[in-house]
């Protein structure tokens, strides 16, 4: 159903409207009249079936020409009364049948109708009730009923009588306006397209297509003229337009305008206006279709500067081209091709031009000149693309010429040539080869060995210097398998490699082979595929080197090596002996000193006593230098039992452990990380660092910081401290066994060796920064590894 048809539905079901409307007022007067001549009955206990076997003729008389069917019913919904429309309408006759109108109602309307009923009970009328009719014959009917109470002398309420009224097709238009319009807002704001909805100018309405243009909200865009947020790409008049719109001279335009986003940018958009006129021929609403074509304009701009590059391009190519069309004339040429055939018009003069006319103009520069044209006509004949045909020229140049034939969607629109001057390259072709000569002449003489085989591994090739390495002879090896004539240790691995190369990868490998004399050798092979002419993998080449005496180094090289670990093996255990032997006498020295000093205090005078104490301090610096270089000797060489190490339970043992002086702090700022490494080698670390910075601070106050970055692929840790200081010069040397600064005899001059031990073992450095009378920065990093 169109627009058309449903107005006229709409004019029609108005005209009903106003018919009924009529009826309806000739009913309530005729309605009120009946209730002042009952109302004013002398007979106060008449029963009501009296009452309306009385007034029936008249009721009858009154609604015999009302359109609408009219029922009266007692308050149970049985029918009393009815006139012939009702009884028309509703399929049945209630002097015939005693019908109650409840059984009508649509089981949907059941609460409504008593809601309704309960309503007109206490009002005494009922007006405009809609409801939903199942009738006998199971048509349904929607109706829409005005009703009042009737009451007798005593003004009770004794039966109600209504007018029904068929909105059915009412409704139905009524539900396709309805789906109409749910269908229309569903396309339109659906649409690919902006659509708004103007009057005089000012949009009113917009759809989320064109809210998502713009960025605005749709009640930001109401009240906004068009104008304000657009203008015109061009020079047309817009505004002219728009009031021929508004005066109905104009019914509809389209325009480019340059619509403003919220956020400042803009888009170029295809805009159709469209004018909605009312009954006097007046604009009354504008629509407005908006149609994004900023891509499109990008497309074509690019499109045009496409074709200028191509233009540019085909006119400096160093290849003579020549586009023909269909009829055979010239539709595109450029210089080169001029002066290939000392053409003296320029490349725009020669379009239009006859091909044949130039063949025949052109074919003197060939030496055979009857096969130029004859080739020309046979390679026309066929339509199919022909490269790189062979032309010669009386100048002794050599030219190719290519043949492309053009076809859209199977139509013939012509065809292109290019000519090629291939002189030079003829020429460098046939100092290729003699340079090809020189270089297998090279290859021949080289001491790397060489061998070329095809995909099956047959040899096709090989050098002097791969005879030499093999012991095998050329005749022995060409065309023989190459896996069948070298033996190889492992077979399946060389196989393997051969496979690999057929997929064009290429690589160096070490293998072990027997030559001839089934002597052992070691080669360094570097293999890489071999391609035709087309890229096709049409076998490999393998360069061979025999390293059969740096294998043996290398062999000599690991026995060393294992010998070294033996003896460092053996040195350790050396250093535990000793460690032990010398810790025995240790422990008996200061044994006895203890007991000379408490045996012979009383007589032992100062000096005595001092000495005493001397040799005990002499002892524990010995016990204290036996342990470090115990540590030292296995800083290196131990186990590392790595896992999650949290270092802020390490720093507090360590501040429990050690001594630190009383006016020195030991301070972490920020939570250090957990890390992955040996717990006791990190323990190692933090406290020969930390145990070094808190006795050398002289400062009333002591600070000793540890700190922390993350550098990603490593942990930077530093300790920081305001002590004395440590010289420049010192700054590597502390690192090396045995080296401390200044006379500090409880320094046993290890620690910080042991420290760069367990660092270099986490790949990583210790570096120191230090101002003399300033402090300290002890810095250190270890790679971070995964459990």
């Amino acid at each position: 159903m169109d627009n058309k048809e449903v107005v006229l539905l709409k004019k029609a079901l108005e005209r009903q409207k106003k018919a009924r409307q009529q009826a309806e007022r000739i009913l309530e007067a005729k309605s009120k009249e009946l209730y002042d001549v009952s109302h004013h009955l002398r007979e106060a206990n008449g029963k009501l079936e009296n009452l309306l076997s009385e007034k029936s003729s008249e009721l009858d008389g009154v609604f015999i020409n009302i359109i609408d069917p009219y029922v009266v019913m007692d308050l149970q919904f049985n029918v009393i009364n009815m006139n012939r429309s009702a009884k028309e309408f509703l399929g049945f006759d209630h002097t015939t049948k005693v019908v109650n109108l409840s059984q009508f109602i649509h089981p949907d309307y059941l609460s409504y109708t008593n809601e309704s009923m309960r309503s007109m009970m206490e009002v005494g009328t009922l007006s405009n009730y809609r409801a939903k009719l199942i009738l006998d014959d199971r048509t349904e009917k929607f109706v829409q009923i005005n009703a009042s109470l009737i009451y007798n002398t005593d003004r009770k309420p004794i039966a109600a009588q209504g007018i029904i009224r068929d909105i059915t097709s009412e409704h139905e238009v009524k539900k396709l306006v309805s789906e109409q319009k749910k269908q229309l807002d569903i396309i339109v704001e659906n649409s690919p397209l902006g659509i708004i909805l103007a009057k005089d100018g000012i949009i009113i309405k917009a759809n989320n297509t064109f809210v998502d243009m713009l960025g605005y909200s749709e009640d930001e865009l109401k009240n906004i003229s068009l104008k304000a947020i657009s203008e015109p790409d061009n020079d047309t008049c817009e505004d002219d337009q728009i009031n021929l719109m508004h005066a109905g001279k104009l019914d509809k335009f389209t325009t480019v305008l340059k619509f403003l986003k919220k956020d400042g940018s803009n888009f170029m958009a295809k805009t159709r206006m469209t004018a909605i006129l009312d009954n006097e021929v007046k604009t009354d609403y504008q629509v407005a279709m908006i149609e994004d074509i900023s891509k499109e304009l990008d497309a074509d701009r690019r499109l045009k500067a496409s074709e200028n590059r191509l233009a540019a391009l085909i006119s400096n190519l160093q290849t003579g081209v020549l586009l023909e069309d269909e009829d055979g004339k010239i539709a595109l040429t450029n210089q080169m091709f001029c002066n290939l055939f000392n053409i003296e018009q320029t490349p725009i003069q020669l379009i239009g031009n006859d091909c044949v006319e130039s063949e025949e103009h052109n074919k003197k520069f060939f030496k055979n000149s009857e096969k130029f044209i004859s080739r020309i006509e046979e390679i026309l004949t066929k339509r199919e693309t022909v490269l790189s045909d062979e032309l010669e020229m009386i100048d002794g140049r050599i030219l190719e010429r290519d043949y492309i034939p053009i076809n859209n969607d199977g139509d013939y629109k012509g065809h292109l040539w290019a000519y090629h001057d291939v002189t030079i390259s003829k020429n460098y072709r046939k100092n290729l080869e003699a340079q090809r000569e020189k270089y297998s002449s090279i290859i021949a003489n080289m001491n790397l060995g060489i061998v070329e085989v095809d995909n099956q591994d047959i040899i096709q090739m090989v050098n002097q210097s791969f005879c030499q390495m093999s012991g095998f002879d050329e005749d022995d090896l060409l065309g023989q398998v190459l896996s069948n004539i070298i033996i190889f240790k492992k077979n399946e691995f060389f196989l393997e490699k051969n496979i690999r190369r057929l997929k064009g990868e290429s690589d160096s490998y070490e293998v072990e082979v027997f030559n001839k004399q089934r002597n052992r050798k070691h080669w360094l092979i570097s293999g890489a595929p071999r391609y035709n002419d087309s890229g096709t993998v049409i076998g490999s080449i393998g360069i061979h080197l025999d390293i059969t005496d740096q294998k043996e180094l290398e062999l000599q090289k690991e026995n060393l090596v294992s010998e070294l670990e033996n003896s460092n093996q053996g040195l350790q255990e050396y250093a535990h002996i000793v460690s032990h032997d010398l810790k025995s006498p240790l422990r008996s020295i200061s044994a006895l000193a203890t007991w000379l000093y408490e045996d012979y205090k009383d007589v032992l005078d100062e000096g005595g006593k001092q000495n005493l104490e001397l040799m005990q301090e002499k002892v524990a610096s010995m016990d204290k230098l036996i342990h470090g270089i115990l540590e030292y000797s296995t800083a290196n060489s131990s186990e590392l039992d790595d896992s999650k190490v949290d270092l802020n339970t390490v720093i507090s043992d360590i501040g429990e452990t050690i001594y630190i002086p009383e006016h020195v702090k030991l301070v972490v700022p920020k939570t250090l990380p957990t890390i992955v490494a040996d717990r006791i080698k990190m323990h190692q670390v933090f406290q020969n660092i930390i145990g070094n910075a808190v006795v050398h601070i002289e400062r009333e106050i002591g600070l000793v910081e540890v700190l922390f970055k993350d550098l990603v692929d490593q942990w930077q840790f530093t300790i920081s401290d305001n002590g004395v200081g440590i010289p420049e010069e010192y700054h590597k040397k502390i690192f090396d066994i045995f080296q401390s600064i200044g006379n500090n005899e409880r320094s046993t001059g290890i620690g910080l060796s042991i420290v760069k031990k367990i660092i270099d073992r986490y790949n990583g450095t210790v570096w120191v920064d230090s101002i003399v009378g300033e402090g300290t920065q002890f810095h250190f990093t270890i790679k971070k590894n995964e459990i």
